[in-house]
């Protein structure tokens, strides 16, 4: 009786982006709505509303950052953290090596 109106979380998946395409271009024609949608593809409704919201981002409807932005920005980020642990690492050495001479 406890577990009942309480869900288990949903396993995370992952859609194409032609998948994505295709659900977005469902919502824009406007013969049903972002949650009819949804529910007939069996997804979230905040997914498929971010999903067309970051479609018209790309299309220069709305304004945010683009797909390609978006990876961008990841990269470099990926990028700034590997070459912080770089400079952390030659740090540690410098001051290793620092001691050992003395």
């Amino acid at each position: 009786m406890e577990s009942m109106g309480k869900k288990k979380p949903r396993p995370r998946r992952s859609f194409t982006p032609e998948f994505k395409t295709e659900i977005v271009e469902l919502c824009r024609r406007g013969d049903r709505s972002v949650g009819q949608v949804a529910r007939d593809f069996d997804l979230t409704e905040t997914a498929v509303r971010d999903w067309v919201r970051q479609a018209q981002v790309d299309a220069g409807e709305r304004d945010g950052l683009t797909s390609s932005e978006r990876e961008e920005l990841a990269a470099l980020r990926r990028e700034n953290r590997r070459l912080r642990e770089d400079v952390e690492v030659l740090k540690r050495a410098t001051a290793f090596f620092a001691t050992e001479t003395r």
